[in-house]
């Protein structure tokens, strides 16, 4: 599988960093290839994105949340796919970020992209776009605190 790790730090307190970050609908104002993200209920989602020229469309689970700690999720049909998101306090109004995902590549483009790097690049620029956009704005537009174990909604 293919794997990338990749940080950020950002001005805001770690409450509106994590905030903003479930606000999942609004993925594609800074990911690149996602074209829409569809919040099914509180711990599924679906996904449209552009991967190595090729669309894709998968379904995943939230299998681990913890407000302003940390996010999980799983691919549970389409691209298998499955990562997390981990924030850390870094003072008042500072945040690290760090992403962590591992996927299956799919054909020689995919594959000769992930070997390359690429993956890695895109998504620092991603992570590059949120800080832009919550440095920015200062408040997250939304938020949803509740707590997941296992895919299942504990508060």
């Amino acid at each position: 599988m293919a794997e990338v790790s990749e940080s950020i730090e950002v001005n805001v307190p770690v409450s509106v960093a994590y905030n903003q970050w479930t606000q999942f609908e609004e993925f594609p104002q800074f990911m690149e290839n996602v074209e829409s993200v569809t919040q099914i209920d509180d711990t599924h989602l679906h996904w449209v994105a552009e991967m190595g020229g090729r669309r894709a469309e998968w379904d995943a689970e939230i299998t681990y949340q913890d407000p302003d700690s940390h996010v999980a999720w799983r691919a549970v049909d389409g691209k298998d796919n499955r990562g997390a998101v981990e924030f850390r306090p870094l003072g008042e109004d500072r945040t690290e970020i760090r992403v962590r995902m591992s996927w299956e590549a799919e054909g020689p483009v995919e594959a000769l992209g992930s070997a390359a790097g690429v993956d890695d690049r895109g998504v620092k620029s991603d992570l590059n776009r949120f800080k832009e956009l919550v440095e920015s704005r200062g408040v997250p537009t939304g938020a949803w605190r509740g707590e997941v174990r296992e895919g299942e909604i504990t508060s």
